[in-house]
């Protein structure tokens, strides 16, 4: 006995044909658009940007621990300065900005 289940007209030989024309056409225009040089471009500035910003993100975590840290020698637990630590930081600041001062000033001279 033959096998009768896939006994098809023309017609739907046609139409079978047509659709997967039509699906390989759209197939070949995504090809296309994924492999022209303005997407490729745009893919890579895309990976930059986001290893950028992944770096950036990376490196505002570091700061912010080092700031957190700095802050913890200059300030108690209770948010009160720590003078014994402030004031020599605060001396040695202003003697810094004072040699710089006034060694402009004797270039100047």
């Amino acid at each position: 006995m033959a096998d009768t289940s896939d006994i098809r007209t023309p017609a739907q030989i046609e139409a079978d044909i047509k659709r997967r024309r039509d699906v390989l056409a759209e197939t070949l225009d995504e090809i296309g658009v994924r492999v022209h040089p303005k997407t490729i471009v745009g893919d890579a500035k895309a990976k930059v940007a986001a290893n950028v910003d992944h770096t950036l993100g990376r490196a505002y975590v570091q700061v912010n621990r080092v700031v957190s840290e700095v802050r913890a020698q200059f300030v108690d637990e209770e948010g009160a300065p720590r003078l014994e630590r402030v004031v020599p930081v605060a001396l040695v600041a202003v003697g810094v900005v004072g040699l710089l001062v006034f060694g402009n000033r004797r270039r100047k001279s």
